[in-house]
């Protein structure tokens, strides 16, 4: 009945957004959760709770800077610490920053490459040994279109995306012959509170309603025209945890409306 019963999964900023809605989907399945994030993380976790309150999961949190190594080693240490070990790693923290590459701020290229492409590395090197002494285990690595395809003045967010699916590739080639798989998601324009307030400003400055915002905001790259939802998102990820999903490796899987099919 719970599919993940028994397990834990640890999502990066999982206090709102996608990584909640991921977060969501794997306790409703029956796994233990440790949420990872900024912000507020009593209300995510009363949601995930609930999610998974026929399971009866426990939910964990840490306030790890995922941009600092020693963080991300307590984060790891602290999963273990309280379930015992990591059985599933999520990888979604990130950050984006706009500007044309002469213009681009040094500080904000090194933020955006630690927290979106080195944070995966440190944690997956940290959570592997007891996935492989399990001999099983999921990593899934949130990367996105632009891991994909480039759009200008994102130069840092999508050499980081693209860097995520080689990593999700390696990762998988070395865990071929074992039962830990690696994957990555690669979303196109996702309804996140973010997101929406991005429509939100678009209709303002240009006096035009919100529905038409979106038509345009989507109609610059994703064909279907819909947003991908955060929920839509977790259920995936269910699929790759679920045994259907044991010979998918180093997949890099596109939820994007047809935007790189163009």
């Amino acid at each position: 009945m719970f599919m993940l019963k028994g397990k834990t999964a640890l999502v990066t900023g999982s206090t709102s957004g996608i990584g909640l809605g991921i977060a969501t989907a794997l306790a409703r399945q029956g796994a233990n959760i440790m949420l990872n994030g900024f912000g507020d993380w009593q209300g995510p976790r009363q949601q995930v709770l609930e999610a998974g309150k026929a399971a009866r999961i426990e939910v964990g949190y840490h306030g790890a800077d995922v941009s600092r190594v020693a963080d991300i080693e307590d984060l790891i240490a602290s999963a273990a610490r309280d379930f015992g070990r990591v059985d599933i790693l999520v990888n979604n923290a990130g950050i984006q920053h706009v500007a044309n590459v002469q213009d681009f701020p040094p500080e904000r290229w090194d933020a955006i490459i630690a927290i979106n492409l080195s944070s995966a590395f440190h944690t997956t090197r940290l959570a592997l040994p007891a996935m492989q002494a399990a001999n099983w285990g999921r990593i899934i690595n949130i990367a996105s279109v632009h891991g994909l395809v480039a759009s200008a003045q994102k130069a840092a967010y999508v050499a980081t995306k693209h860097g995520i699916i080689g990593l999700t590739k390696v990762v998988a080639l070395e865990n071929a012959t074992t039962g830990v798989t690696c994957n990555a998601i690669c979303p196109g324009w996702v309804l996140t509170p973010l997101v929406q307030k991005q429509v939100d400003a678009k209709a303002a400055a240009q006096g035009i309603s919100n529905a038409e915002a979106t038509r345009q905001l989507l109609g610059e790259k994703e064909p279907s025209l819909q947003f991908t939802t955060p929920e839509e998102l977790g259920e995936l990820a269910v699929f790759f945890c679920s045994p259907a999903a044991n010979n998918v490796r180093g997949a890099a899987w596109n939820m994007d409306g047809g935007w790189a099919a163009q």
